[in-house]
C-alpha cells in the first residue's frame, strides 16, 4: 500500500462486435497527472489476430515468488476469452511500450487440457501460471483450468486432478494457508458468446456455484450452491493470508455473499448484501437486476467495492465487520435508468427518482460501469464501462458506436465516500481506428487483484 503512485495503465481493448474489422490491442494509458500525456493512450500494442475477445489479464510472478530475487512481474498473461488464445506481453523490455513475447494458440489448449475459453490467470509461488477456463472446446461448459510454465510459457497441461470437474467455470481465487482454491461459474460458452436469452436461464446454462478445490492435491470436493441463476462472478479472498473468509458478488440476484470455512472444516457462504432488483417498463425483462460484474477489496481489507453494470452506480461498503457490510459510498455513472432514457422505472426499493444521465467534460457516457481497479493506496477507483462485446452490443447499443470510457472516483478512505473526479477522462470513442469497448485495468507494479500472499 506504500509503493508509488500508479503512472501507467494498462487495458485490453475489444473490436470483436463492433462492426470494426480491426484486432483487439493492449492500450497503455498515462495516469500521472504530472505528464504532458495525461488521460492519454500513449501506446497501442494490436494482436495478429481478429476477433479474439481479450477480456481478463495477469501476472507471470507475484508477491508470493518475490522470495526469489530472479522473479520479476515483467510479462502480463492475456488469454483470449473467445478465441482461447493466450498472448504473453513483454511489459518489461519497455514498460510504456508493450510487445508480444509469444503466443499460446487454442490447439494447445485443446489437446493437452481439453479446454477453452480461458478466463482469469493468477501466477503461484512456484512459479507457474494457473487460467480457468469456462469451457471445453466444442463450447460446452466446463471448470477446468490450464498450467502454463512460468519460465517457457509452454502449456505444461490440467491444473486439477481426478476425474470430478464442474460443469462450468469463471473467476478464482486461492488461499493456500488454508489449502483451498475456490472458483465461480458464468455460464456456457456457447450460449453466452451470442447475447443473453432469458429462456437459456430455464435450461440451466448459466452459474449458480462456488466450486472448492483441495489446493494440495488439485481435486474438487465441495460446491456451495448460491441460488438458482445466481451467476457468480468475480470472487476475492481478504488479502491477509490467514484470513479463512473473502467475497463473490452474484450477478443476477444482485446479492454478495460471504464465504467462510466452517467449524468442521469446510466451506459455507451467507449473503451480507443484496441489491434489490427495479421493476421497470421498456427493458427486456419487468425486473431490471444491478448485474453486479465486477468487485474488489481494498489492500488493507477494510473496504469492499462493487459495480452494479444495469443499474449503473458503483458502491463502497465498509467491510471492517464481514458478516454486516455498511454502505458508506455511492456514485451513479450512467446505467440503463437515467432520466429520458427507453426506461422506466415502477418500483424502486432504493431510489426516489431515476438519475440523471452522467456527464463528464461534455460527454454524456453510454454504458455503466464495469471493471473497477484500486490504487495502492486505497485512494483512486479507476473504472471502465464495457463488460463483455457480445452484452455490450445487446444492453448498451450506444456503447459499441461511441466506445467505452475510463472513469477515476476518488475515495474518502477515513470515514467512506466516492467522488467523481471531473478532469479524468479516457474517451476510447476517439481511437484511431474507431471506436474501441476498453475492458480490464492493471498496473504494472502488481494491484488489489491480481497478488495473492501466501
Amino acid at each position: 500500500m506504500k509503493g508509488p503512485r500508479e503512472e501507467i495503465l494498462y487495458l485490453p481493448c475489444i473490436y470483436r462486435n463492433t462492426g470494426i474489422e480491426k484486432p483487439d490491442y493492449l492500450a497503455t494509458v498515462d495516469v500521472d497527472p504530472r505528464s504532458p500525456h495525461y488521460c492519454q493512450v500513449i501506446h497501442r500494442l494490436p494482436m495478429p489476430n481478429l476477433k479474439d475477445e481479450l477480456h481478463h489479464s495477469g501476472w507471470n510472478a507475484c508477491s508470493s515468488c518475490f522470495g526469489d530475487a530472479t522473479k520479476r512481474r515483467n510479462h502480463l498473461i492475456l488469454p483470449s476469452l473467445i478465441s482461447s488464445r493466450i498472448y504473453v506481453v513483454d511489459v518489461g523490455t519497455d514498460m510504456r511500450a508493450p510487445r508480444i513475447h509469444k503466443i499460446v494458440e487454442p490447439v494447445e489448449l485443446f489437446w493437452k487440457g481439453n479446454v477453452a475459453n480461458p478466463h482469469t490467470s493468477h501466477c503461484l509461488g512456484s512459479g507457474e501460471i494457473v487460467i480457468s477456463c469456462l469451457g471445453d472446446p466444442s463450447g460446452n461448459g466446463k471448470g477446468g483450468f490450464i498450467l502454463l510454465d512460468g519460465e517457457t510459457f509452454e502449456v505444461k497441461g490440467n491444473w486439477e486432478k481426478g476425474e470430478k470437474v464442474p460443469s462450468m467455470g469463471y473467476d478464482f481465487w486461492y488461499q493456500p494457508r488454508h489449502n483451498v482454491l475456490m472458483s465461480t461459474e458464468w455460464g456456457t460458452p456457447k450460449v453466452f458468446a451470442g447475447g443473453f436469452d432469458p429462456a437459456d436461464l430455464e435450461k440451466g446454462h448459466y452459474g449458480r456455484h462456488i466450486n472448492v478445490w483441495d489446493w494440495n492435491s488439485h481435486t474438487y470436493i465441495q460446491s456451495i450452491d448460491l441460488g438458482k441463476n445466481s451467476v457468480p462472478l468475480e470472487i476475492r479472498f481478504l488479502h491477509n493470508p490467514d484470513a479463512s473468509e473473502g467475497f463473490v458478488g452474484c450477478a443476477l440476484s444482485g446479492a454478495v455473499h460471504r464465504f467462510y470455512k466452517t467449524e468442521k472444516g469446510d466451506w459455507a457462504a451467507e449473503k451480507v448484501i443484496e441489491v434489490p432488483s427495479k421493476k421497470v417498463k421498456g427493458w427486456l425483462l419487468p425486473d431490471m437486476p444491478g448485474l453486479i460484474t465486477d468487485i474488489l477489496i481494498s489492500l488493507d481489507d477494510r473496504f469492499l467495492y462493487f459495480s452494479n453494470w444495469l443499474h449503473g452506480d458503483i458502491r463502497q461498503y465498509d467491510i471492517t465487520n464481514t458478516r454486516k457490510p455498511k454502505l458508506v459510498g455511492q456514485v451513479f455513472l450512467g446505467g440503463s435508468i437515467t432520466k429520458g432514457g427507453p426506461v422506466t422505472v415502477v418500483e424502486d426499493q432504493e431510489l426516489q427518482c431515476q438519475p440523471e444521465p452522467f456527464v463528464i467534460k461534455g460527454k454524456k457516457v453510454p454504458g455503466g460501469p464495469q471493471m473497477i481497479q484500486l490504487s495502492l493506496d486505497g485512494k483512486r477507483l479507476y473504472v471502465t464501462s464495457s463488460l463483455y462485446s457480445g452484452w455490450d452490443k445487446q444492453f448498451y447499443p450506444d456503447l459499441i458506436k461511441e466506445g467505452s470510457v475510463m472513469l477515476q472516483i476518488d475515495v474518502d478512505t477515513e470515514r467512506g465516500g466516492l467522488k467523481v473526479n471531473k478532469n479524468f477522462l479516457v474517451d476510447f470513442g476517439k481511437e484511431p481506428d474507431g471506436p474501441v469497448l476498453a475492458h480490464e485495468i492493471r498496473y504494472p507494479g502488481g494491484d488489489s487483484t491480481s497478488d495473492i500472499w501466501v
